[in-house]
């Protein structure tokens, strides 16, 4: 039987977090960089573990007036520091079971191997037996994987994928999928064949171990409660990463 893990990025202040906690499988919870603080975390915590989700860690650069979304040059050693002291801090009030760069970090280490290399060392440093979610098939992934920890291969049902395997950039035309339906025909696809069809036509081997859903769009809670829909009606089990 197929199956998928459902993420969330969480805890920024976008108010679902509650509902959304009853339809996915792993929270990626901001840890006070480029949003959040103590009391959020704490807040956003309890409802994982109320809903029996999956919590885990979700740093992004310390850069609340750009969400995170702005790459800013940082030594290695900063980095290092910057991905091991929001994870830290997360540990401190609950159970962590993953690591998801957040924004403009987890763009930068899906393409440059120095910058993947750099945050693996530091979530691999914290504990090697965290789980790394990374862009499926990404310089970032490779790199958890070479340094031996486990890995989930994410992927994405609003976004258009290139010949490569990678996502289509978002400054280019047709980079965002805004029909419901396109999307869950997408989510399907990966989940059950392996493969997407990318913006020129073709059909590309792809791993989907977790999906990202957005949960900060205006019919988000709406789409994620119809995509369960669909999952269960396509018998594709819903589970955190690295469960039974």
């Amino acid at each position: 039987m197929s199956r998928i893990d459902l993420n969330c990025d969480v805890g920024e202040g976008a108010g679902l977090d509650a509902e959304l906690m009853r339809c996915i499988t792993s929270a990626n919870i901001a840890c006070g960089g480029h949003a959040g603080d103590a009391a959020l975390m704490r807040e956003t915590v309890a409802l994982a573990r109320a809903g029996n989700v999956a919590i885990g860690a979700h740093p992004g650069y310390a850069d609340r007036q750009n969400f995170g979304r702005r790459e800013i040059p940082m030594s290695p050693a900063d980095l290092r520091a910057l991905v091991i002291q929001q994870v830290e801090l997360l540990r401190t009030l609950g159970n962590v079971r993953h690591v998801k760069p957040h924004g403009a970090l987890y763009n930068l280490a899906a393409r440059d191997r120095e910058v993947a290399n750099v945050v693996v060392s530091a979530i691999h440093d914290v504990d090697a037996k965290l789980i790394l979610f990374g862009l499926a098939g990404s310089e970032l992934v490779r790199a958890g994987l070479a340094c031996g920890l486990t890995v989930a291969q994410e992927v994405f049902g609003d976004r258009t994928y290139q010949r490569d395997g990678l996502l289509t950039p978002r400054t280019e035309v047709g980079a965002l999928i805004e029909d419901e339906t396109v999307m869950i025909t997408q989510v399907l696809q990966m989940v059950q064949t392996g493969r997407v069809r990318a913006q020129d036509g073709s059909d590309v081997a792809i791993t989907a171990d977790t999906l990202c859903v957005h949960g900060d769009g205006p019919h988000a809670l709406q789409f994620v409660r119809r995509l369960r829909t669909e999952l269960a009606a396509a018998q594709i089990a819903v589970k955190a990463h690295g469960t039974p």
